[in-house]
């Protein structure tokens, strides 16, 4: 029989993503305690976006109504990385982006990770952006499902190809 295997990413579901916007928007824009302030959240280029707002505070609210439309979709605040809140002219901006695949420093750590505390006779290969993980058997691979999720790790993952 042949090896099990499974894959371990780092990507957004854009769609879901674009859905936790358009909703963080329409949230900002009928909520009372956000009239008047120009508070907005849009996209800026494929994988950023930019908030808006005539003060730092109403800025922050915003960036917590986008976080808590992300966490409902299923997507990991972990994969959003933002920058402190600026000046500029009037207004205050906040830019963030979506972290997208895995650094090969990311890649090194969680293979060890998977070498160390994982189940004997399971491989790992690093492969561009991403990390194939495969075994004998598939309890080894539920295994180190259940190890990567209960890791502590400073970058959102998912896993695919579950064959």
């Amino acid at each position: 029989m042949a090896d099990s295997s499974f894959d371990i990413v780092s990507k957004i579901d854009r769609q879901e993503a674009d859905n936790a916007l358009n909703q963080a928007a329409r949230e900002i824009a009928t909520r009372y305690d956000f009239k008047n302030t120009g508070a907005s959240i849009e996209w800026k280029g494929e994988f950023g976006i930019e908030i808006t707002a005539n003060a730092e505070e109403r800025a922050l609210a915003v960036l917590d109504v986008f976080q808590e439309k992300l966490v409902k979709r299923g997507i990991s605040l972990k994969a959003l990385e933002t920058g402190e809140p600026r000046q500029s002219g009037k207004d205050v901006k906040i830019d963030g982006s979506f972290g997208q695949g895995i650094s090969t420093e990311q890649a090194k750590k969680l293979s060890k990770l998977i070498r160390d505390e994982g189940p004997k006779g399971v491989k790992v290969q690093i492969q561009g952006d991403e990390l194939r993980v495969s075994g004998k058997k598939r309890d080894d691979l539920q295994a180190v499902i259940a190890l990567v999720k209960g890791a502590d790790l400073d970058f959102a993952v998912q896993f695919t190809n579950y064959r």
